[in-house]
């Protein structure tokens, strides 16, 4: 690792790019991050919208939920216990290569005349579990490749990452699919996932440190003994869930954007960028975090302000305003993101980081898709709209609860002189 150059004191408002200037393999993996990332925003498109035009319902959209959040969950308790235990630059490389593979089979079976559902479905539970798997390795070898002072910057940075490729990536698989096919945006999926693999094969061995706890079901059960004690990081997950479950609608915006807004696939991607594009503003802009001291506060906070944007978005019907309000969401989201693995970064002791960054990843990436499926399921007996409003509520319900019931959470505060980073991103779902 390289000595980090000195730097005037002082808070900054934009992201610190010093890690990529100072450290050639945590520009590898960051630009395999981005990669990878991107990756995944175009699944997160493709996939939904291609179950709708096949069945024509949101419930089907959001049975994909259920499909993958089983193998997420399952694999993501696995993942952690390998990340501690392995080569991590191994496991990450064949995790993409494992991605682009099922990319290359969601490829084939749109390119044929008529498309398999089920096929869908199998081909994006193996992406869920393989996600699972590279989301906690790719959390714990940031620490072994920056000096400590270092890595709040390279924890923002990959924040960041996360949310440009939030705002791009749907954006950019809403046009490839309007304007060539879905197979061709497949393909383009596959692609970047193999470069991601490609640009961290140059990193050297990254074994966990004193050669790691061997991976097995007792490792996996310290994690979670050491979890049932931990009310403060139980209501940060907790929360997050509230959020995700019920005010993530996600798999309504194929209906939404097709029928409500009477558009196509370009108008569907616009509305999966557009949280995307407020978190990444708000990520961008994150350089006062450091200063917060009474951080769960700012969770329940953020989970509120997500709670009414999403309300919101389900009243409007013009559009720009439905933009603006999911991008207002996903600002608040990415700011009760980095508060959340805060609390986690200053919580959890270095030997158990990545079993518990496995459990908070099954966490941010499993809510999503139960939300999936309640939205969809609720749309299917009532409307899209009500579906939305009624998901925004709850939500606002569900944070003012946690608050109340598990007030270790609103009390937290952090001690005087203690600047945590700013964290890697919530693991987006592929």
């Amino acid at each position: 690792m390289t000595d980090p150059p000195k730097r005037q004191g002082g808070r900054q408002l934009v992201v610190d790019i010093t890690p990529l200037r100072v450290s050639p393999e945590f520009r590898r993996l960051f630009l395999g991050y981005l990669l990878a990332f991107l990756g995944r925003q175009v699944t997160v498109v493709a996939v939904p919208y291609q179950i709708f035009v096949i069945t024509g319902s949101s419930l089907a959209v959001g049975a994909l939920g259920l499909v993958q959040v089983v193998p997420l969950l399952i694999m993501s308790l696995v993942g952690g216990s390998i990340a501690d235990a392995v080569d991590r630059r191994k496991l990450l490389v064949i995790s993409q290569m494992g991605l682009a593979l099922t990319a290359v089979g969601l490829a084939v079976n749109s390119a044929i005349d008529q498309p398999m559902v089920w096929v869908i479905y199998v081909l994006t539970g193996v992406n869920a579990g393989l996600s699972a798997i590279d989301i906690p390795a790719r959390m714990a070898v940031l620490p072994s490749m920056l000096q400590r002072e270092l890595l709040p910057a390279g924890f923002a940075l990959n924040q960041a990452v996360a949310q440009v490729g939030g705002a791009v990536g749907p954006a950019l698989a809403g046009l490839l699919i309007a304007q060539f096919s879905l197979a061709a945006t497949y393909g383009l999926e596959a692609v970047l996932f193999v470069l991601s693999a490609l640009t961290m094969i140059g990193i050297r061995p990254l074994r966990p440190e004193g050669g790691g706890t061997a991976a097995g079901w007792s490792s996996v059960k310290e994690g979670l003994h050491y979890l049932k004690g931990q009310r403060l990081i139980q209501s940060c997950f907790l929360i997050d869930l509230n959020a995700m479950i019920f005010g993530m609608p996600r798999a309504l915006f194929p209906a939404i954007g097709t029928v409500v807004f009477g558009g196509d696939a370009t108008t569907v991607g616009l509305l999966f960028a557009a949280p995307g594009v407020g978190a990444m503003l708000a990520a961008a802009t994150a350089g006062w975090v450091g200063g917060v001291r009474r951080r769960g506060r700012v969770v329940v906070i953020s989970v509120i302000v997500w709670g009414l944007a999403i309300a919101a978005f389900g009243l409007t019907t013009w559009l720009p305003l439905a933009l603006g309000l999911l991008a207002v969401a996903g600002a608040a989201d990415v700011i009760s993101a980095v508060f959340r693995n805060t609390i986690l970064q200053l919580t959890v002791p270095d030997e158990l980081r990545g079993r518990l960054s496995a459990i908070h990843g099954a966490v941010v990436s499993g809510g999503p898709r139960l939300g999936d499926l309640e939205a969809g399921a609720v749309a299917a007996v009532t409307s899209p709209q009500f579906s939305v409003v009624s998901g925004g509520v709850l939500c606002v319900v569900g944070a003012f609860a946690i608050a109340r019931f598990m007030p270790e959470l609103w009390r937290y505060r952090s001690g005087p002189g203690r600047a945590p980073p700013p964290p890697a991103a919530d693991p987006a779902p592929a």
